[in-house]
């Protein structure tokens, strides 16, 4: 009985640790590609690559509340940086 016990204790374990294994096959099962697939193949690739030609490039912009706004957005004015500025003298000891 501890057999049958331990052996399913061990099949529990073993269960999600066999599911976790990668399913690799080296040998390829189908065959490869007969020469008419091949051609096949290619026209839809040459009449995908020339569909994607007849696409136009889209230059305006699509804003559709563009006319509505007044002014352009006002762009900050640059701060002065700390670089540019006098270095700050200190003050006091420098015995803590």
């Amino acid at each position: 009985m501890k057999l049958f016990r331990l052996a399913a204790v061990l099949a529990v374990l073993a269960g999600p640790a066999y599911a976790q294994m990668p399913n690799l096959n080296l040998l390829q099962d189908a065959p490869s590609k007969t020469p008419e697939e091949r051609a096949a193949e290619a026209e839809r690739d040459k009449a995908y690559k020339e569909t994607l030609k007849k696409i136009p490039d889209s230059k305006a912009s699509n804003d559709p509340w563009g006319g509505m706004r007044a002014d352009p957005p006002k762009q900050p004015a640059p701060k002065a940086s700390a670089a540019t500025s006098a270095p700050k003298k200190k003050s006091g000891t420098a015995a803590n």
